[in-house]
Parts: C-alpha cells; structure tokens; sequence
C-alpha cells in the first residue's frame, strides 16, 4: 500500500464509522445473552435462588446497556468508550469465578438424591461464553483506540482539530 493510498484510507475514517469496533462490543452481548440464557434456564431445585442470581441479572441489565452505548460511542470513533469496553472486558473474566465457579462446585439434593448443580458440559460452555465475549470487547477497544489515534494523527496533518 502507497503512503497516498494509506492517506486516502485515513481520510476516509473522517467520514466512515467504525463499524468493526461496534460489531465486536454487539458479539459481545450476544455472547454474553447465550452465557445468561445458559445459566437462567438451569432449574436445579432452589439453588439458584438467591441474593447472587438478583445481582447477576442486575449485572446483565447494566452490562448490557453500557456496552450497547459503547458500542454506538466507538462507532463515532470516541475513545472514551474503549476503556468502558476494556474493563467490562475484563469483568466478563472476572465474571467466570463467581457464578459459574460456585455452581460447578456445588451439589443439592434433587427428590433426595446428591446432583451436581453445573454439569462439566454446562460449566465449559458459559465459560466458553464469558471468555468469547471479554474477546470480542477488549479486540472491540483495542481496535478503536488505534483507530482512534491514526485519525487524530491525520487530523492533526490536515490541521483539523479532532473532537
């Protein structure tokens, strides 16, 4: 690629969104509604019945709301949004030490019968889940903020003040 192509490229982001970024964060949350839909269906007697499972879908609510408006946010290429993406990146690894974890270790009784409450087929799978999703939200941050800087570094040879 010419250093005149590689400019007309960067030119170009002045007026394209940056739509890979804004997809990543939305694979995210799909990622992440396949990891809860996962957990929420498990119905093992009155495990999931507590304090940590109102915390987890409060989490989700709340997660998914940030991300989506990051996403929309590093679509205009803000790079604010990337750190918000960064840390709920990390947080969905977090995420696989608390509720999956706890449930793939423990066992209740069922009709009076000791069963586990996370199958190892399950545990694999939301794990698989949350870790798919950090992924595509750190690729999705990543990617905005080296976007983020060839635009301001164009602008700033055009002697366009970036926003």
């Amino acid at each position: 690629m010419t250093a005149e192509d590689r400019s007309i490229q960067r030119d170009r982001m002045r007026y394209v969104k940056n739509s890979l970024s804004s997809t990543l964060a939305i694979v995210g949350i799909l990622f992440n509604v396949f990891y809860f839909v996962s957990i929420y269906k498990s119905d093992v007697d009155t495990y999931y019945y507590n304090i940590l499972i109102g915390a987890s879908i409060v989490y989700n609510l709340v997660f998914m709301l940030a991300v989506f408006l990051a996403s929309e946010g590093v679509k205009n290429y803000k790079k604010n949004y990337s750190y918000v993406l960064a840390v709920v990146g990390v947080l969905q690894i977090a995420r696989i030490f608390i509720l999956p974890m706890q449930a793939h270790a423990a066992e209740t009784l069922v009709n009076g019968e000791s069963v586990m409450v996370m199958q190892d087929g399950q545990f694999y799978r939301v794990v698989a889940y949350l870790v798919v999703s950090a992924v595509c939200l750190l690729a999705s941050a990543a990617v905005n903020m080296i976007r983020c800087r060839e635009l301001s570094e164009h602008l700033k040879t055009l002697g366009v003040q970036s926003a």
